[in-house]
């Protein structure tokens, strides 16, 4: 029972926004004491504040870290923390009125922000700020954290009062009269975005000092029992399924629909308005039939070895089961085109079942919800005429134009997560000793907070194409996650089990160091 979907059906149309999943932080709460040790120059000089010049006033709340008794891991993970402290020091030049400032570097950033994590934000500021101070101070420590602020009217206001080191002659610098440059609104403003940065640093985890490079990787590999492995899109790519975000041809068709976002082809609010939409671009996520990549392949090694934990997939093709990871190591989180159900009558029947109308671009319907389905909305006859239409209701039917429509059991923004998920994972996190994400941007919640959740001595590892700069991987092996995959069972001495593994175990692998803890990774190229 199906309904063939009229692309002339889906013309430009004006949808409600989905709801973006929201980014958790933490909050600076205020409390009654300030800092009476630093003063912005728009203090009186006896060191009061009037009421007016408060609310720019940096207030404590965040102590230092509490030290977990029952942990030795984390009481060993926080002795080895040994932060370079480096107060700031911003020089004026005489001659133009202007501001330089310090380089930043990598290392500088990881040493503040594990100051501010270790010791708290009093002491971060009473270490790394002097006993006075103007705005741009507030700025400086902004960038020092790793972040830059948004606000472009700001960023502009503060560029015009700074000045590169080569445009300046050492006679004519100094570090006294910092008069501040910026008005108080502006002010009011870079503290807000310094709050942010400081809440930002403090619920993010930071790297391990002791854990960044490849061999660091393969001997935790063969020691670790209970590896929890994060897998997104870039697992499935090799194989020729598209990466909604970043597909091209993906991209377009949903502009054809009328969407501004490819996301919205997955909101379960305009699936149950128009559910021709999703089976208008369904087919080309349709998982092919029986095969998986040789990155699947290495977790089915990882579950046959002992070691996993758990494999938490964003993805809906069902690959997984495809190459082995039996049902109680996988958590599909966003479900997948396994089974699918009716969203009226909730009847569920196997995802394979309707793969046939998937990829002829039918709407499934509901045996069950059918005879009613036809009342709401009869079919058209081409004797019928516009008037016809309009008297039998069928462009004002009383229920939406999902009734009775089969879905695949993924997860729709807009929707809850399975209840496996949560169950998991609450467990998952305690017993944890290596966590690997592979092929995913980490951009949706609460998949996405994993990484947080975790116990700070656990190591973390990315596998993916591109760096996730909202994380704080301990290892980045950035490539094509089949070669990476290849490279650390090589490096093991393990063999995958995939009819590919033949050829890739002696295909040279090469990974060139970009940074400390980042590596390019790709096959050696044949002269």
């Amino acid at each position: 029972m199906t309904e063939l979907i009229n692309d002339s059906a889906s013309e430009k149309r004006a949808f409600s926004t989905r709801d973006e999943a929201p980014e958790t932080s933490s909050t600076i709460q205020q409390d009654t004491e300030s800092f009476p040790s630093k003063r912005l120059k728009s203090e009186t000089q006896n060191g009061s504040v009037s009421s007016d010049d408060s609310d720019v006033m940096i207030r404590n709340s965040v102590g230092p870290l509490e030290e977990d008794p029952e942990s030795t891991n984390d009481k060993k993970y926080q002795n080895e923390i040994e932060p370079v402290v480096k107060p700031l020091h911003i020089a004026r030049d005489r001659e133009s009125n202007k501001y330089i400032y310090p380089e930043v570097n990598r290392e500088d950033t990881l040493s503040a922000r594990m100051y501010l994590k270790h010791y708290g934000l009093q002491k971060f500021l009473d270490a790394y700020l002097p006993q006075e101070l103007n705005s741009l101070y507030i700025h400086y420590l902004i960038r020092l954290l790793g972040y830059e602020i948004k606000d472009k009217d700001l960023t502009e206001k503060v560029r015009e009062h700074l000045i590169e080191i080569g445009n300046t002659k050492e006679q004519d610098l100094t570090f006294s009269n910092m008069d501040d440059p910026l008005e108080k609104k502006y002010v009011v403003r870079l503290i807000k975005d310094l709050q942010k940065a400081i809440n930002k640093v403090l619920s993010t985890r930071l790297r391990l000092r002791n854990f960044y490079t490849v061999d660091h990787f393969v001997e935790r590999l063969k020691s670790a029992q209970n590896i929890l492995v994060l897998t997104g899109a870039g697992v499935s790519t090799s194989l020729g399924i598209p990466d909604f975000r970043s597909s091209e041809g993906f991209y377009s068709k949903v502009k054809h629909l009328g969407l501004d976002d490819p996301q919205d082809v997955f909101n379960m609010d305009i699936f149950i308005q128009d559910p021709s939409i999703f089976y208008n671009i369904a087919y080309m996520v349709l998982p092919p039939d029986n095969i998986y990549s040789p990155l699947h392949s290495f977790i089915k090694m990882l579950q046959d070895k002992g070691k996993l934990l758990r494999n938490y997939t964003q993805n809906i093709d069902n690959l997984e089961s495809n190459a082995g990871i039996e049902a109680d190591k996988l958590v599909q989180c966003h479900g997948s085109f396994a089974t699918a159900s009716c969203v009226t009558c909730h009847w569920q029947l196997p995802g394979s079942h309707i793969f046939e109308n998937i990829r002829n671009r039918e709407l499934p319907l509901c045996p069950y919800c059918y005879q009613k389905r036809k009342e709401y909305f009869p079919t058209r006859t081409s004797q019928e005429n516009d008037e016809s239409q309009l008297d039998r209701g069928y462009t004002s039917a009383p229920v939406p134009k999902s009734y009775g429509v089969l879905k695949p059991d993924i997860t729709f923004f807009g929707e809850a997560l399975p209840s496996k998920f949560h169950k998991t994972i609450r467990k998952d996190i305690k017993k944890c000793d290596l966590l690997i994400c592979i092929g995913t941007s980490l951009k949706v919640a609460p998949v996405s907070e994993i990484v947080n959740m975790l116990p700070p001595h656990v190591p973390q590892i990315l596998i993916n194409r591109d760096p996730v700069k909202h994380a704080e991987f301990d290892l980045n092996l950035l490539g094509y996650c089949d070669d990476v995959a290849a490279l650390i069972a090589q490096m093991s001495h393990w063999d995958i089990p995939h009819e590919k593994w033949e050829s890739l175990k002696s295909v040279k692998i090469d990974y060139d160091e970009v940074e400390k803890g980042t590596y390019n990774v790709k096959q050696e190229t044949q002269e």
